[in-house]
């Protein structure tokens, strides 16, 4: 632990994703500084040992300096305030922002001087909670080194793929994945459920096929009992898709799936499915199939459980 701990840790942003995730440095023994626009939603951390500070500036000369918020405005807003009174070391940005506000992020910090690392997530509250989060990130080489512990403290691990913005191409490409195979899994459950099959029965073989894995086993309680409590909202999904086409042109990729998948959450968008959870696309496809839908209330394991 001497390794893990050594390190001064700056932390902003403790909405659902920052809260886990600090939580399990904090829980680790990290040497951990937080500071949250709402400070109250943070002070709970202090009963694992992390400091909640008033200002952000007071994490200005931390080593490693982590930022978890929701937009590239707020990461520009909560950095540039950090960085009135010292510098950080390093910063590992963990928040979904696109390539150029990153390459924009990394020009600022390397002329103060910073280390920057790209290093988006996989994952949502529950995902971090159960110790499978995962990273990709790119940049220097030796700062992914100095920050991998803590990093790998967090989840399951994390993946490095190379210099620059590489690691948010990865993540556009990650969501795209996300938005198609949800329609897909969706367009099946409904086939299942429409020959004579009841939603639970079904998920239950394909999760134990070759064909099942963690994100279709996540998703079996939401999709079998109809409950769409939100981990991603459907706008969410549909900006990163219109990320994944706009990188498709700009590299010359063909993704007719992908666009097609983009077409059905806009629909479902324009239907007022908006507010809930993206998995909400199950409704969609049902009423496609002429069919209505209604919770199995039945008891489906999530596959998080350590």
């Amino acid at each position: 632990m001497q390794t893990l701990t050594k390190q001064s840790l700056g932390w902003i942003g403790a909405g659902r994703m920052g809260y886990a995730m600090a939580e399990r440095l904090a829980k680790g023994g990290c040497d951990i500084a937080v500071w949250n626009r709402t400070k109250a939603k943070a002070e709970p951390l202090t009963k694992h040992g992390a400091k909640v500070v008033n200002q952000l500036e007071e994490l200005s000369t931390k080593d490693i300096l982590f930022v978890m918020v929701s937009t590239y405005e707020d990461v520009k807003e909560v950095i540039g305030k950090a960085l009135t009174k010292g510098k950080p070391k390093m910063v590992v940005e963990c928040s979904s922002i696109s390539l150029e506000g990153s390459a924009e992020l990394r020009q600022m910090l390397a002329k103060q001087g910073v280390e920057y690392l790209a290093a988006p997530v996989s994952g949502n509250a529950k995902v971090i909670k159960s110790g499978k989060l995962t990273f990709v990130v790119s940049g220097p080489k030796s700062a992914y080194e100095k920050a991998k512990p803590y990093l790998d403290m967090m989840g399951m691990g994390s993946s490095y793929v190379g210099e620059g913005e590489l690691a948010r191409i990865a993540k556009i490409c990650h969501n795209v994945m996300l938005g198609v195979v949800i329609q897909s899994l969706a367009e099946i459950t409904v086939l299942a459920e429409k020959a004579g099959m009841s939603r639970h029965a079904f998920l239950d073989f394909l999760n134990k096929s070759v064909m099942g894995s963690t994100f279709t086993r996540y998703k079996a309680p939401a999709l079998v009992n109809l409950d769409w409590h939100v981990t991603f909202t459907p706008k969410l999904l549909l900006k990163d898709m219109d990320l994944g086409l706009d990188s498709g042109k700009r590299f010359g990729v063909p993704m007719p799936l992908a666009s097609s998948t983009r077409n059905l959450i806009q629909e479902m968008i324009g239907h007022g499915l908006t507010d809930e959870d993206f998995s909400k696309i199950l409704l969609m496809q049902a009423r496609a199939s002429g069919i209505e839908l209604k919770p199995e209330n039945v008891e489906v394991a999530d596959g998080l459980a350590s």
